[in-house]
């Protein structure tokens, strides 16, 4: 069997971009991270889906970005802002999917995986620079010169299969591999239980997702 690791946060992408992966063929290794942000709720999302969607393992790291601040997500002295800006948000968390996808690849260097799989999205997205194809064509090429795997020739691929899709898109090929997302938690400032603020940018693509998708959304909202 060919091997991926899958970064999964615990949100409505990841875990499709995991359900892909399974759908390809890949026996997945599934790894989250505990980075300092605002709660544990999609950590705890992150840990039942790997277990529902059969990872073999599932892994979380701890890496506390709040040493570094410079985003709302890990710094508390920044407001979750609630409209939608032009120009990249103080949600951005700075090199955030360069440090997870450092990681993803060392593990998947020890399990001998070939593939990576990523969640990342250009379309309905809040605009970051490491959500572009750009990005991961750049990241991929670094991995296999970077590599011990690579340098010997065992080349290793990065994907992003929702990166040209709409939210509408992702939902509806979710909804095909039977994904129930009330499961997951994609909200920057959701509570302790998992229920979503309404407000946040995640929140907004997320809902208008499943609008568009004309699919009843299964989002817990603190105000519910």
């Amino acid at each position: 069997m060919k091997r991926a690791v899958v970064l999964l946060s615990g949100g409505l992408d990841s875990v499709t971009a995991l359900a892909i992966a399974k759908e390809q063929g890949f026996e997945c290794y599934t790894l989250s991270f505990d980075y300092g942000q605002r709660h544990d709720a999609e950590i705890n999302a992150a840990k039942k889906l790997s277990v529902q969607l059969g990872a073999l393992d599932h892994k979380i790291i701890n890496i506390d970005l709040r040493t570094i601040g410079g985003s709302a997500l890990t710094d508390n002295t920044i407001d979750v802002p609630e409209d939608h800006p032009d120009g990249i948000p103080v949600t951005y968390v700075p090199a955030r999917n360069t440090v997870f996808l450092s990681i993803a690849l060392a593990w998947a260097e020890v399990l001998a995986a070939e593939a990576i799989f990523v969640g990342v999205n250009a379309v309905d997205y809040s605009g970051y620079p490491d959500c572009r194809p750009e990005f991961i064509a750049a990241f991929e090429q670094l991995a296999n010169l970077a590599t011990k795997a690579g340098v010997e020739g065992q080349k290793l691929t990065v994907h992003a299969p929702l990166m040209t899709l709409s939210k509408a898109d992702i939902i509806q090929r979710g909804i095909e591999l039977g994904i129930d997302y009330s499961q997951t938690v994609s909200c920057y400032q959701a509570d302790d239980d998992g229920y979503a603020c309404g407000r946040c940018d995640s929140c907004h693509f997320r809902r208008q997702g499943f609008e568009m998708a004309g699919i009843v959304d299964p989002t817990l909202y603190q105000s519910n």
